[in-house]
């Protein structure tokens, strides 16, 4: 059950109101995250604004919705994991198979488990990797600007996290359950 209030596009704040109609008008429908980060028109647009951002970068729809599921999974946030199991799968075109093992930072492809495995490290030692895991991500073909973004794409799926497991964001998006012992009672 939710535990902060789901606004509608039209009883958000006024500043708001625009990002979710830019948020309505691109995915034809305003997921309740987007409702929740409007109470905050500040929140709403900093995370807007970072999503456009890391969009735009290195790392591609795939790599991305692969990370979000890692980060997820390791926070136990039911939203993000049901959120980006379905744009894993209709976005970035993603199997069954490879949308499980990611929350699991698994990977059948060598270059995504790399990069899942980078992952993990910056999310279970809250980004102090050491040389060794730094080193095979970077020998596996990835570049600086890949460690910066998945470093961002960590921290905005962080954001959610936390926010979704706070708030107990009612998902819309069908059901992904969490595995872990993060997930809120």
């Amino acid at each position: 059950m939710n535990r902060l209030p789901i606004p509608t596009v039209e009883t958000a704040p006024a500043a708001s109101q625009p990002l979710l109609a830019a948020v309505k008008q691109q995915l034809g429908m305003v997921p309740n995250l987007m409702k929740v980060l409007a109470h905050s028109p500040a929140g709403l647009g900093a995370y807007l604004g970072f999503s456009a951002a890391t969009a735009g970068g290195a790392l591609d729809t795939a790599d991305r919705e692969r990370i979000a599921l890692a980060v997820a999974e390791a926070n136990g946030c039911e939203y993000c994991l049901s959120a980006h199991t379905y744009l894993g799968k209709n976005v970035a075109k993603l199997p069954a198979g490879e949308l499980e093992a990611a929350r699991d930072a698994r990977s059948a492809d060598p270059r995504s488990q790399a990069l899942l495995t980078f992952t993990r490290a910056v999310v279970e030692q809250r980004g102090r990797v050491d040389d060794q895991a730094l080193q095979a991500f970077t020998a596996a073909g990835f570049g600086p600007d890949a460690v910066v973004e998945v470093v961002a794409n960590v921290a905005i799926n962080v954001f959610t996290n936390y926010l979704n497991n706070v708030a107990r964001t009612t998902v819309d998006f069908p059901l992904v359950p969490a595995r872990t012992a993060a997930r809120a009672a």
